[in-house]
């Protein structure tokens, strides 16, 4: 089931994002539709031309393997690109992200990932890796990003 990408309404009582004057702040964004609250798995829960894009392969070892990340990390960069616009602004407003994994050795593949959004240079960044993530074991990755967008 292909999932609609967007911050959203989020799945606790936050906001998902604020503007504070000239910067526009994003909580966390996670691998989770929330108007479905369905978690991003692979492959199957992004587009076919996102899929494309990150190279399915077609071969179930592969896309197993690689597939859980890579869709995850391309959803979540996403849903960052349609809150930003949906604020005004373009992801090359995004000056910072702060990424946090559960496992370190998928940040290569995210980081392919966010080439695409940012082909040419990326934002400052920070990684850290974390032991555990809302709501539960399946969720990968989380992005928060900071925008600046004058008004």
């Amino acid at each position: 089931m292909m999932l609609d990408a967007g911050a959203g309404k989020p799945l606790a009582h936050y906001a998902a994002w604020h503007r504070a004057g000239d910067f526009i702040f994003l909580s966390g964004i996670i691998p989770v539709n929330p108007q479905r609250s369905l978690i991003v798995r692979g492959y199957q829960d992004i587009p076919p031309e996102a899929r494309r894009l990150l190279g399915e392969t077609g071969e179930f070892s592969t896309d197993a393997k690689e597939g859980p990340i890579l869709a995850q990390s391309w959803y979540v960069l996403e849903s960052i690109r349609l809150t930003i616009e949906s604020a005004g602004g373009q992801m090359s407003d995004v000056f910072k992200l702060v990424q946090y994994f559960r496992n370190l050795d998928h940040f290569p593949y995210y980081n392919r990932v966010r080439k695409l959004f940012y082909p040419q240079q990326p934002p400052v960044s920070t990684v850290v890796q974390v032991s555990e993530m809302l709501p539960g074991d399946e969720v990968l990755i989380e992005v928060e990003a900071t925008a600046w967008l004058p008004q």
